[in-house]
């Protein structure tokens, strides 16, 4: 088996790459994976310094946009599994320009090629942020998408022209859409590695609105492997809910941030609220549980005390992030 993973040296990606290479699937084993990545400020070559040397990977620095590259690649494999995206909140609020650049018409720019070279399935990973805000309940699947910031809109654009080339070219895509990611090698402007750095420095965090706002927590490592569950056994056409099963406030979530860094109240900073800032997300994972055998394995407790003991050990990797990120407007 031959896999393209865009936007693999990233966060998400990067795992995935990892998890493959080291026999995480047995599926996968044996598998030849290159990563194509632009390495924006958010995807390094260090995410993938623990299979480097591997045999089986190959390293593309390019754009998804660029459909020469995007054709020649496609034509290499046999799964495509689409990572890359811009996906920071606060920056598409800023300049929004650059998510619509990459997350619709670079995910446009791969179905094509995917369509001229006949690949065999393409796994196209979306977020829950396009179905909007819930009050409450879960939302399955089939519930219609309703997205409030540029960001969440340019994926729910992007997973639109993902069913259509299915509906129209006959591509054997799927599209999972995840909850709130965390774990290793995340860039330190999400929540959790933002916190748990700057409490390992001594700086204070910041804490948008009320706190009220309520996110669904789900381990890197469960996410990847629902997406491996989806490429190796999803029904070409179909959507699944990939969820971690651990409801927060963001209030709760700095709570037990603080008790596992040793810091008190004292250490969070009051800030304004983000614009259009969606008050809860939460998935029905009950497809994926009932077609692919997915549940959650690695409880929150246990994800973030490793998560934690990840970012105090690797200082090396997350200073120069946070030096060149103050020098850089968001």
């Amino acid at each position: 088996m031959r896999i393209l993973v865009t936007g693999g040296a990233g966060f998400i990606g990067s795992h995935y790459v990892r998890q493959v290479l080291t026999g995480a699937y047995p599926h996968a084993a044996g598998a030849e994976v290159i990563v194509l990545d632009k390495l924006t400020y958010a995807g390094s070559r260090e995410n993938l310094s623990p299979v480097a040397t591997h045999p089986r990977l190959s390293f593309v620095h390019g754009d998804i946009c660029d459909p020469l590259l995007a054709r020649d690649l496609m034509a290499r494999v046999d799964l495509v599994v689409h990572f890359a995206a811009e996906s920071h909140v606060d920056r598409s609020i800023v300049g929004s320009a650059d998510f619509v650049q990459t997350n619709v018409v670079g995910t446009h720019t791969l179905l094509q090629a995917a369509v001229d070279t006949a690949v065999d399935k393409f796994v196209h990973v979306s977020t829950d942020e396009v179905y909007g805000s819930i009050t409450a309940g879960s939302w399955p699947e089939d519930h219609p998408l309703w997205p409030n910031s540029p960001y969440s809109a340019s994926k729910a654009s992007a997973d639109l022209i993902v069913r259509a080339f299915h509906e129209t070219h006959g591509l054997p895509v799927c599209v999972t859409r995840c909850s709130n990611n965390y774990g290793p090698y995340q860039f330190p402007e999400k929540v959790i590695p933002l916190f748990i750095t700057n409490l390992l420095d001594g700086e204070r965090v910041p804490l948008y609105g009320d706190g009220l706002n309520v996110r669904d927590w789900l381990h890197v490592d469960d996410h990847c492997r629902g997406i491996q569950l989806v490429a190796e056994h999803g029904k070409p056409g179909e959507i699944y809910n990939i969820g971690g099963g651990t409801e927060l406030t963001n209030r709760q979530l700095t709570d037990v941030i603080l008790t596992a860094l040793g810091s008190a109240w004292d250490m969070v900073e009051p800030v304004a609220d983000r614009k259009a800032h969606d008050r809860r997300y939460s998935v029905d994972i009950t497809k994926i549980q009932r077609e692919l055998g997915y549940r959650p394995e690695v409880s929150f407790e246990d994800g973030l005390a490793d998560t934690v003991r990840w970012y105090r050990q690797h200082r090396p990797w997350w200073e120069p992030l946070k030096r060149r990120a103050r020098l850089s407007p968001a």
